[in-house]
């Protein structure tokens, strides 16, 4: 209802609203809650918002007590007092800055607004963008990147409840968790997008609907990549490197689930290789580092780079003086799936069966793969034998040079890494992870027919028969070998802790008796020493 207002008027003020609250409302009676809603909401609004509230000051006066006895020439005692008194305060004492053009900001500015705004005291941002469109639709924007992952980013990098983008609407803050505004891949980049074309009353049903919001997601995404190119190119190399720890992973989500910016996300991308040691390569750098005439581009899948250098899988690649990438992440394989070339190059896993290179024959090579399996038969018959089961078949190849075999997968079958991962989530789903070992039974094991282990294998075979106990219990620790350095686990580790006892059993005894038929030896000589000195 409009009634005549009698009371005393407000200094300053033009027209007087009253609000009317039910019961359960009264906490909007309370000044701290009308601050914090103004702070969260009208913070950036262009008219100034006071709220009336109590103050309490403290101030210093005479204590009159203490100075009764006071000798005359002496400074009094003085004591705190409090004072309270009740006025107006201003509310939104922040300033738009991406209401400014971006030459009116300093570098100060736009870190003082970022820690302010998102609550962010210790962080100094790597990159920072300004920027309006102008034409269909009118918007201004702020974007950042982090200097290190947030922390509701920390436990789960796709948290909903993380706040990255705030959406403002004439400057009143409207809402900061639309998913919609920039894809997920770009998590955590923060910033204000400021809209003089959206309702103050947008929902996130008209946002879904609107044109509007396709717009500026276009435009976030390119400002964004934009930065972290900038970010790539900058003379300090160790603030790219510290842009990939903290945020590599949102990027290899981009190159699965952004088709439309692939190719502008891959260059973007870093890995550990052979070459590398401790430093990042890029593929374009990996592309420099080629072989003469080379067409593909090698990788390894594995639990950490360290397993990566064991793998004997990339053995097969380096020490052919090829370079191999090290995809040490899950995520990373689902990943690769999505880049089958870059730049004309073939991206080749090297634990994959029918592995071949550039600067040989095929025809060749499979010819000469088919007389070592000839040239080899008795002891591929007899792995395969032992370890029907366990491995799909067994090859026989001159691609291996330290290792005595790999386990590789055929085709279509999924890294030791990725099967764990699968294991993981089905176990969480509340299913079984017994389903998952067909994967594994695919694996092919692979055989150094030159490495001393598998001549000794060999000999076993031919000398003691194909039923011999020590000759298969030495096969199924050639696989378990395998299995571990191509990075699988051992299904059961208590009859691999029985076989290494075995083999040690077996060694033990056997240099026992050598060393007795020595100290035999030694004392004949002995006895004959004495015979002809006598």
């Amino acid at each position: 209802t409009i009634s005549e207002d009698n009371s005393d008027p407000i200094e300053g003020s033009g027209t007087r609203l009253i609000l009317h609250l039910k019961d359960d409302a009264l906490e909007y009676m309370e000044s701290a809650k009308l601050e914090e809603l103004l702070q969260h909401y009208s913070e950036f609004v262009e008219f100034p918002i006071s709220v009336w509230k109590e103050k309490t000051e403290y101030k210093q006066v005479p204590d009159e007590e203490a100075n009764k006895d006071l000798p005359e020439g002496e400074e009094p005692k003085m004591k705190t007092v409090p004072e309270t008194s009740e006025d107006y305060e201003l509310m939104n004492t922040n300033k738009p800055i991406w209401l400014r053009t971006p030459n009116e900001v300093t570098e100060e500015e736009y870190k003082d607004f970022y820690q302010s705004a998102f609550r962010a005291t210790y962080d100094e941002p790597l990159a920072h963008t300004h920027f309006s469109l102008e034409g269909q639709i009118e918007c201004k924007s702020i974007l950042y990147i982090p200097g290190m992952l947030p922390f509701e980013l920390s436990k789960d990098m796709f948290d909903e409840d993380a706040k990255n983008i705030r959406l403002y609407v004439k400057r009143v803050f409207i809402n900061d968790k639309f998913e919609d505004i920039v894809p997920r891949w770009l998590k955590f980049v923060r910033g204000v997008v400021d809209s003089q074309d959206l309702p103050l009353n947008v929902s996130r049903e008209i946002l879904q609907k609107s044109k509007v919001l396709s717009i500026i997601n276009k435009r976030l995404v390119r400002k964004s990549l934009d930065m972290i190119k900038d970010i790539e190119s900058d003379e300090d190399e160790s603030k790219y490197i510290m842009f990939w720890n903290n945020f590599g992973k949102y990027l290899k989500v981009g190159v699965i689930e952004d088709r439309r910016n692939k190719d502008d996300i891959v260059p973007l991308l870093r890995f550990f290789t052979s070459s590398s040691g401790e430093e990042y390569a890029s593929l374009d750098q990996y592309i420099e580092n080629m072989k003469e005439n080379q067409k593909q581009i090698f990788y390894v899948t594995a639990d950490g780079k360290e397993k990566a250098q064991m793998s004997p899988a990339a053995e097969k690649v380096r020490s052919r003086g090829y370079e191999v990438l090290y995809l040490t992440e899950p995520i990373d394989e689902i990943m690769i799936e999505n880049v089958p070339d870059y730049k004309e190059f073939k991206l080749v896993d090297v634990s994959k069966e029918g592995l071949s290179f550039d600067d040989e024959d095929k025809e060749e090579r499979k010819k000469k793969e088919e007389e070592l399996n000839v040239d080899h038969k008795a002891v591929k018959d007899f792995l395969e034998g032992a370890l029907a089961g366990k491995v799909q078949k067994v090859q026989i190849t001159d691609l291996l040079s330290d290792s005595p075999a790999a386990l590789v997968q055929s085709a279509y079958g999924m890294s030791p890494t990725m099967q764990r991962y699968m294991k993981a989530q089905n176990v969480a789903a509340g299913g079984s992870d017994d389903g998952m070992m067909g994967s594994f039974n695919q694996a092919v094991l692979e055989v150094n027919p030159a490495h001393p282990i598998v001549l000794d294998l060999e000999r076993m075979v031919r000398s003691q028969g194909e039923e011999s106990d020590e000759a298969k219990d030495f096969a199924v620790l050639l696989y378990d070998v395998a299995a571990l350095t191509s990075g699988y686990e051992i299904e059961d580790s208590g009859d691999f802790a029985k076989r290494i006892l075995s083999m040690m059993t077996i060694k033990s005894k056997s240099d026992i008796r050598d060393v007795e038929v020595e100290a035999q030896n030694v004392e004949q000589e002995h006895v004959e020493d004495n015979h002809e000195n006598v």
